[in-house]
């Protein structure tokens, strides 16, 4: 069962929250709403994930429904825009199956909700027992105006084949997509040029940072796609987009430390209750015989092998560092197997290789270290051991070290933001050749994710996980209330560069984390 600790006060203060002050340029008020220079009788969204209006960790209709190009499109509506159709989920459940020779075979899990609270925070489930029920095998009849595919990188975009339903076991193909593409050797972008758009609009290549970031920059679960290559690709989407002469929007790219996923779980969670279950008497114990058989040993260990600091005796009165593995330090291996058998400590000695090849790169986190929302269900559980070795040292991220793939380390996060930063260069070059209006998303999130936040008619959004009202359950995408407030970034942005006037929508109108 999986828990998100969250105090029932800050439940309270979402419910509650009030501001005297809206941060948004204009309110939604009747207008004189006009299409300026713009024509959006034909609008065609392009994207991944976050177009499609995914959240809570799945797709399902009520949340396509309240995806930012739909609310967008309503807007475009008053001055001429036509219907706006979507590759609508069948239920409400979401999650994937996939009907194969031996039956079917559930590809992508059901969305998460609350369904109550345990000793005051809420209970996060996924829906139908994680059981789905839409499949993938079930093609739609399109065309369809929301082309944003969950999962999809900028490439993807453009290569052939990516709807076929055959290369899902490879990768090769995105179940999403074969859901709706018009033929199995289409792309994504040829379905979007053949409906002929007269506006257009793309967020795209989240995914070609995120994905590795959530992978805690494990280049072996998720690659981060080098600048260079990123410009490649971008630069050819864009230039099939020209192709049309459409006229659009495109927005640039967050920020991994704005967005919940990455900064709700902190890198120092082991407090003496957190390790004895609530029960502080038994979390001391916990914290005394892991001082004494490990954490104590192996400080004084590395300390005289060249790895001071690397591991510190646990704190019973201050909330102690998770135990992960670095890849980018000198791996102490031979010195320490070497310092264990010549300590003359039996238990030491025998221990000797496993401790030499399991703490070799690991220290304890530190500030700046991001842990992914998804690691959170991983610490304490129990790590399998070679035989010899006690089982009190398999629990993950307490006596054994985190893998890479749960921990993003502070420079991991320095070279995804870096690499986000070049990304963001790209795209507003590309803006600015073809003439499109710009969406500065990065600097919206970061906005989103002060303290501060952003207003709308008297209540206030964050970035803030469950409480702040504008990120679904999944910590990575947005409630409707979020898409809201990306739909009136669109929005305005369209304004200023075609002189229209379409009014911006009531973010309050739409849904937010719901609580049973």
């Amino acid at each position: 069962m999986k828990k998100i600790i969250i105090s029932t006060i800050a439940v309270s203060a979402l419910l509650f929250t009030t501001s005297c002050e809206n941060d948004f340029d204009t309110d939604v008020k009747d207008i004189q709403v006009s299409k300026g220079n713009a024509d959006f009788s034909k609008y065609v969204a392009l994207g991944n994930s976050l177009t499609s209006g995914y959240r809570d960790g799945a797709l399902y209709s009520d949340g396509q429904n309240e995806s930012y190009p739909s609310m967008i499109a309503q807007q475009m509506k008053l001055v001429g825009g036509g219907d706006f159709k979507q590759p609508l989920m069948p239920d409400n459940n979401g999650g994937l199956l996939l009907n194969t020779l031996a039956g079917p075979v559930q590809i992508a899990n059901t969305k998460l909700f609350i369904s109550g609270f345990v000793n005051g925070s809420p209970d996060i489930k996924n829906a139908n027992n994680n059981t789905a029920t839409a499949l993938v095998n079930t093609i739609l009849t399109g065309p369809f105006n929301n082309m944003g595919v969950p999962g999809a990188k900028v490439a993807h975009l453009l290569a052939p084949g990516y709807g076929n339903i055959q290369g899902i076991a490879t990768k090769t193909a995105n179940p999403y997509f074969v859901r709706f593409a018009s033929s199995p050797t289409t792309s994504v972008i040829a379905d979007f040029k053949a409906q002929k758009p007269t506006f257009f609009s793309l967020w795209i290549g989240n995914n070609d940072a995120l994905l590795y970031a959530l992978a805690g920059g494990d280049a072996t679960v998720e690659t981060l796609t080098p600048p260079a290559q990123f410009t490649q690709y971008y630069n050819a989407l864009i230039n099939e987009i020209a192709s049309t002469n459409a006229k659009g929007v495109i927005a640039n790219i967050p920020s991994v430390t704005s967005i919940p996923s990455l900064t709700t779980v902190p890198y120092n969670p082991l407090t003496a209750s957190v390790l004895g279950g609530g029960n502080v008497t038994v979390g001391n114990a916990t914290i005394d015989n892991l001082n004494t058989n490990l954490y104590g040993p192996l400080s004084q260990i590395l300390a005289a092998v060249g790895g001071a600091g690397r591991i510190k005796p646990l704190s019973k009165t201050e909330a102690n560092p998770l135990l992960i593995v670095d890849e980018s330090l000198p791996d102490l291996n031979v010195q320490i197997t070497g310092a264990a058998l010549a300590s003359g400590n039996p238990t030491l000695i025998a221990l000797a290789t496993y401790l030499g090849a399991t703490y070799g790169q690991a220290r304890q986190a530190k500030a700046g270290d991001l842990v992914p929302l998804t690691s959170k269900a991983e610490i304490g559980t129990l790590q399998t051991l070679p035989p010899g070795v006690p089982a009190s040292l398999g629990a993950k991220g307490i006596a054994y070290p985190f893998a890479d793939k749960y921990v993003l380390t502070a420079t991991e996060v320095t070279d995804v933001n870096t690499t986000i930063d070049a990304y963001n260069v790209t795209i507003k070059a590309a803006a600015d050749a073809k003439g499109y209006a710009f969406v500065d998303a990065n600097k919206k999130m970061v906005e989103l994710n002060s303290q501060s936040g952003i207003s709308f008619d008297g209540v206030r959004y964050t970035a803030k996980f469950v409480t702040g009202g504008a990120f679904s359950l999944d910590g990575v995408h947005l409630t409707g209330r979020g898409y809201a407030i990306v739909a009136n970034e669109f929005i305005k942005s369209i304004n200023a560069k075609y002189n229209s006037s379409l009014p911006q929508v009531n973010a309050n109108n739409y849904s937010g984390v719901r609580f049973p």
